[in-house]
């Protein structure tokens, strides 16, 4: 839940001293943003393409506004894109003057996306900074929750900006290259996807059993997910010095041959293994070609990762 300080409704929000906040797109995130930096006493302009979706936002004091080109032409803070997908960005904002303009897309996109943005939005005389929100919606205006989100490109524009970024989520600069937001953001979700085939895998080869309590197999899977994501640090350190064996307790070859009782109970069970054998393929074509003794990291360059 999103909390809005009752003491803001009612009262003209732009007599506040914040720094004022220009929001365009207010689906379940946008509208989760806009409630956030109102409860902060920041100023707020916003739109959406549904006028309709922004009538609460206004009761609790911001201003709206009818097209996009009236909310960028009266913005005189970070003008932040809260859209469906690159191509509405484009629509959206289509002969519109962003001379001088400090442009935030925290709109998903792919990298190559945000760098083309980015180059855009300069070729229009503005200044641009890519996101990438690693929260969801409820997430959003609570801190406690531990959601973040990953911006990239103009650093003096973020530092600016500083503040209000801050506000929705923890705010982290990851780097210049516009597009390196957006590919920390997919690759933390496609490290999330793995894990929840991974999970999916679990519950299937549990499920036949009728007299297993599945709320406390839940609690010890997490324990053991937590327990074995240290395993990410290592795997840094020996992509980074290259020696993909230092450290290794337990290696690629013993694990190879582990797989096949992985394999053999997901038979027993009834349970169909596509979840885990490509994976498994990796590590058994990097046993073929002679780096049992290695780690994982070994596997990352048959991916074309290195």
């Amino acid at each position: 839940m999103v909390w809005v300080c009752t003491s803001l409704i009612g009262m003209d929000i732009h007599s506040t001293s914040k720094n004022p906040v220009t929001l365009l797109g207010l689906g379940d995130m946008g509208t989760a943003l806009a409630r956030a930096w109102l409860a902060a006493g920041h100023p707020l302009t916003v739109w959406n393409r549904t006028p309709e979706k922004a009538e609460p936002l206004a009761g609790q004091g911001a201003r709206t506004v009818a097209g996009p080109a009236e909310a960028v032409a009266a913005a005189t803070g970070p003008i932040v894109l809260c859209l469906l997908d690159d191509a509405s960005v484009g629509e959206a904002l289509d002969g519109i003057d962003l001379h001088g303009k400090d442009v935030i897309n925290l709109t998903t996109s792919t990298p190559a996306q945000a760098q083309q943005r980015a180059r855009w939005a300069e070729d229009r005389g503005a200044r641009f900074l890519d996101g990438g929100i690693m929260a969801i919606p409820p997430m959003i205006g609570r801190p406690e929750t531990g959601g973040y989100i990953f911006y990239s490109g103009d650093h003096a524009l973020f530092e600016r900006h500083r503040e209000a970024l801050a506000v929705p989520a923890g705010a982290e600069f990851v780097g210049e290259d516009p597009g390196h937001a957006a590919l920390h953001d997919i690759a933390l979700l496609s490290a999330m996807t793995g894990m929840f085939a991974g999970i999916t895998h679990a519950f299937a080869l549990v499920g036949p059993e009728k007299d297993l309590d599945r709320a406390r197999f839940a609690t010890l899977l997490a324990e053991w997910l937590g327990a074995m994501s240290g395993a990410a640090h290592g795997m840094a350190a020996q992509l980074e010095s290259g020696g993909y064996t230092e450290g290794v307790t337990s290696n690629l070859a013993m694990m190879a041959a582990a797989n096949d009782t992985l394999l053999a109970t997901a038979r027993d069970q009834s349970v169909d293994p596509r979840l885990l054998t490509p994976y498994m393929e990796l590590m058994r074509l990097r046993v073929a070609q002679g780096h049992g003794d290695e780690g994982l990291a070994g596997a990352v360059g048959l991916l074309g990762g290195e």
